[in-house]
């Protein structure tokens, strides 16, 4: 069995032990700070209820999850953390009923609301709760000045906007880096803020990428590395396309293995 309702992640962030789920589940308060194990959650939708697990996420508004049939789709945690009070379908329902036959629409205004707690901006496409409420009406004026607007600036502006992406492959990559910079940025579910690694002077085995610098999470798994700032490091990672908070980085490497100091001279 299938279900229609899924939004698919394009790209899973997996996790690279249980330990770091664990501390994933409690900054977003989906476990108790005293949790030593991950858990089986529901999810409630249309008087179904069904169990899943957290596989991965996208970012850090984005969790991913699994359900038995072996569906991906994304979530944002404090709505998955709402399904888990027993009386989360007596008003959810409504508004999933609403909201199901139209999974292409998520850019529409009043289509989805933030569920009780406050949300980041960046929930678009992902499952953050639809909660019913009335649009405002337009004045018939506003809507008539409104189609009779010429759009030919914006036209010209998306145009001269785009460049050629990177064609990024799917498969982990062999790769050689510099560490740059430790440096940390915001976690809207933490009191404590996300130790990350800038990376430059990157080289991917067998790929002209184009690529000067990528950035990952500074994990318990790195830190026993003992890195320092001009350090030359070789790992297998993925490298997808995920810009750093408040730094100029656009690529980030998933799950690096195998990572070790070389030779600078090397």
């Amino acid at each position: 069995m299938t279900y229609s309702f899924i939004i698919e992640p394009v790209a899973v962030q997996e996790f690279e032990s249980e330990d770091e789920l664990i501390e994933r589940c409690k900054e977003w308060n989906l476990l108790p700070a005293t949790a030593t194990r991950v858990k089986t959650y529901q999810y409630k939708r249309q008087g179904l209820i069904l169990p899943c697990e957290i596989v991965g996420f996208v970012d850090n508004v984005t969790v991913v999850i699994q359900f038995e049939n072996k569906q991906q789709h994304c979530i944002h945690p404090a709505y998955l953390k709402e399904m888990q009070t027993a009386g989360f379908g007596q008003r959810a329902s409504a508004a999933d009923a609403r909201t199901d036959d139209s999974p292409e629409l998520p850019d529409e205004p009043a289509a989805a609301e933030n569920p009780p707690e406050e949300l980041p901006h960046k929930t678009t496409g992902t499952d953050s709760g639809a909660i019913s409420g009335e649009i405002p009406a337009v004045p018939e004026a506003n809507a008539a000045a409104e189609t009779v607007t010429p759009e030919p600036p914006q036209k010209k502006a998306a145009a001269s906007k785009k460049k050629p992406a990177v064609q990024l492959p799917e498969d982990k990559l062999a790769v050689t880096a510099v560490i740059k910079e430790f440096t940390t940025v915001p976690n809207h579910f933490s009191d404590n803020d996300d130790e990350v690694i800038i990376y430059e002077a990157v080289v991917v085995e067998g790929h002209d990428l184009g690529i000067e610098e990528v950035w990952s999470s500074h994990s318990a798994t790195l830190k026993k590395l003992e890195l320092n700032v001009g350090d030359k490091v070789s790992f297998e990672a993925k490298i997808v396309a995920k810009k750093l908070t408040q730094h100029p980085v656009k690529y980030k490497i998933n799950n690096p293995s195998k990572m070790k100091k070389t030779d600078p001279s090397s």
